[in-house]
């Protein structure tokens, strides 16, 4: 009987230990991205130029990716994170951002965010192969996911962004022109860092100036 009742009395703490597990369990890898006027706009994860105007080429501090409000309100940016695909945070924004508005990160900004925190130093960590990159909102005590991008080898080449244009993901390949038979096809057009997504930008005009004038 007492080996009975130990064996009830197991089932009902495992029962309790669920239950509050599922209720404090974040929800940063949900699977559906909630709709938020945030949205992740555009990504270069294989650069091979000096994107961030610090006077040389790295790997890691020249990438970089944008973030568009879409919203009709201007958005606190401090409620907003972007991962990788293990969901690891990479870097937290700060400040507001109006409607209509972009905000540009590159790898270097990652880097020393991570190290003002104490995190691993791994700068925004896009992989050239193909990754997922995630945006995630703070909501009091839960993460929710409310965009994401998985892009591919074609839009991890070197100096290639993929970015929205409309209402889908386009290849910036100005820089790199992609001729293959993969999708996405290139469009010709320039990657746009801090500045409106498509061909408004010729090759030779995206420079760090052109960036910082249009971002800061």
């Amino acid at each position: 009987m007492a080996r009975a009742w130990n064996g009830v009395l197991w089932v009902l703490v495992l029962a309790v230990a669920l239950a509050v597990a599922a209720k404090f369990a974040p929800t940063a890898r949900a699977q559906t991205p909630v709709p938020d006027g945030m949205v992740l706009n555009e990504i270069l994860a294989g650069p091979a130029r000096d994107w961030n105007g610090d006077g040389a080429f790295d790997a890691r501090g020249d990438e970089w990716l944008e973030l568009a409000n879409r919203g009709a309100v201007a958005a606190d940016l401090s409620r907003y994170r972007v991962a990788d695909a293990d969901s690891t945070i990479r870097f937290a924004f700060a400040g507001m951002l109006m409607p209509g508005a972009a905000v540009l990160v590159t790898g270097a900004e990652a880097l020393e965010w991570q190290r003002a925190v104490g995190r691993a130093a791994t700068g925004l960590s896009l992989n050239n192969a193909g990754d997922t990159v995630h945006l995630f909102r703070i909501d009091g005590a839960d993460t929710v996911l409310v965009d994401r991008k998985t892009y591919n080898a074609i839009e991890g080449g070197s100096d290639r962004s993929t970015g929205r244009l409309g209402e889908g993901w386009v290849l910036f390949d100005a820089l790199n022109p992609y001729g293959g038979s993969g999708d996405p096809q290139g469009t010709g057009c320039a990657p746009t860092p801090g500045g409106e997504n498509g061909c408004t930008t010729s090759v030779s005009e995206t420079t760090w100036g052109w960036i910082k004038a249009h971002y800061r």
